[in-house]
């Protein structure tokens, strides 16, 4: 069963890669693939990996196994395992539904036109505004999490950008919101999971990993800013020059934006980030609501309609991360990714191992999942020394900006931008990111 998951996880992952020459949505593989491999571990009664049993919400099962038998103790465990993914996988995509919901409010009230417009009157080049919203992404990431960032900065990228420039710009902002996600304990879930696992203070990961996160992005950017090619034509400006805002509309404008600093809020007083967004997106909401009940008959764009907005958001990347994370999981299940970092740390390893097998596991996290990466991880790095977590923290955090589906925010840009396929992300940002 180990043999055959690796093998039907590769070729579902091929078929994701070839999915503009197959004409199959990824979405539809994806899915597909979690349900084969966790249909395939129920069917065959195969067991969790020995290294794999440390859940907490799997204890217990053992009990069961003694009075209901070996079958339902595997049975037990398949659905406590299910139970724990199904709850970590809930909260990023309620996290990446409420980010969504937020931006397509910042879309119906003008704002990135408008923002266009004034970053339009700086009168930068394709080269200039590259090097631009990949900084802001950088920094933004740190603050309101990478998957947000991507979310806000593409949006704002897809104004300035045209056809091959885009994706460029889109690949450079997956590298930097990745970059800057990591060396902030509430950036990125990796982070999260190490800082509250006690590897690292928050004033740890952010003074040790201010400078390499630093580095990859002014390399990433040097690398991307030198694939730009020409200055694509951009809308012209007069088209918002008559786009005003009402006292109100920028009201539910600030509101929106406030949102996004929620969830290290929510982190703070011991809640999930995503209820610090449902939060937002509730607040966002009273406010549309009771200001579209009292405006004046002036023209406004405070008239907006949930079931609309709802029907703008990207659903099909949503069930491919739901998916990705279910497949990746049924491999933690198996084992197969504990023996990867047992293959990469060794038994005992010295600080040259922690140190190599960090960066090749930042490789790896470029083609599966760096949260169950980082679990295992955990449990078989033993050393103290803060300095090697944030070295993990770093490279688990950025290797997965290497291939398009290495990383939730490379999953989101594919998702925004229907034309940034696997194999155009792989010639144009894996160098750059490798680098």
């Amino acid at each position: 069963m180990f043999i055959a998951a690796c093998v039907i996880f590769v070729l579902g992952y091929v078929l994701i890669t070839l999915e503009h020459q197959s004409k199959i949505n990824k979405s539809i593989t994806a899915t597909a693939l979690a349900a084969v491999l966790w249909g395939l571990i129920a069917v065959t009664g195969t067991a969790p990996a020995a290294t794999e049993m440390h859940y907490d919400d799997l204890h217990g099962t053992t009990e069961v196994a003694e009075h209901g038998g070996a079958d339902a103790g595997h049975g037990s465990l398949v659905e406590n395992t299910l139970h724990v993914l199904s709850a970590e996988t809930f909260s990023l995509v309620v996290f990446l539904l409420a980010a969504m919901a937020l931006v397509e409010v910042l879309v119906h009230y003008r704002f990135f036109d408008l923002l266009r417009a004034r970053l339009f009157a700086l009168g930068l080049t394709d080269r200039g505004q590259l090097i631009l919203v990949s900084t802001i992404a950088f920094f933004l990431s740190a603050v309101i999490d990478n998957l947000t960032t991507t979310i806000v900065m593409v949006q704002i990228a897809r104004r300035f950008f045209k056809g091959r420039n885009l994706l460029i710009a889109s690949g450079s902002i997956v590298v930097a919101a990745n970059a800057g996600g990591a060396f902030s304990p509430v950036g990125d879930v990796t982070t999260i999971m190490l800082w509250l696992a006690g590897k690292f203070t928050a004033l740890e990961i952010i003074t040790w990993g201010f400078l390499p996160a630093l580095a990859i992005l002014i390399v990433s950017t040097f690398l991307f800013q030198r694939q730009i090619k020409g200055d694509t034509t951009d809308e012209r400006p007069e088209t918002y020059e008559t786009v005003t805002l009402s006292k109100s509309e920028k009201v539910v404008i600030g509101a929106t934006f406030a949102s996004f600093a929620l969830p290290p809020l929510a982190h703070l007083v011991g809640l999930p980030p995503f209820m610090g967004l449902l939060f937002g997106v509730g607040a966002v909401g009273l406010l549309i609501g009771f200001f579209a009940n009292t405006r004046t008959s002036s023209e406004s764009h405070l008239s907006m309609e949930i079931e609309k907005l709802m029907g703008k958001l990207d659903i099909t990347s949503l069930l491919f991360f739901i998916g990705i994370l279910f497949a990746v999981g049924a491999l933690g299940y198996l084992g197969v990714l504990a023996m990867v970092s047992t293959a990469l740390f060794g038994a005992e390893p010295t600080v040259g191992q922690l140190v190599f097998g960090s960066i090749l596991l930042g490789a790896f996290s470029a083609v599966f999942d760096n949260i169950p990466l980082t679990a295992a991880a955990i449990d078989i790095m033993q050393t103290t020394d803060f300095r090697l977590w944030v070295l993990l923290a770093i490279c688990v955090g950025t290797g997965g900006s290497m291939l398009v589906i290495g990383s939730a925010a490379g999953v989101v840009a594919m998702g925004m931008v229907k034309e940034l396929s696997f194999s155009k992300f792989l010639r144009i940002a894996t160098t750059p990111a490798a680098v």
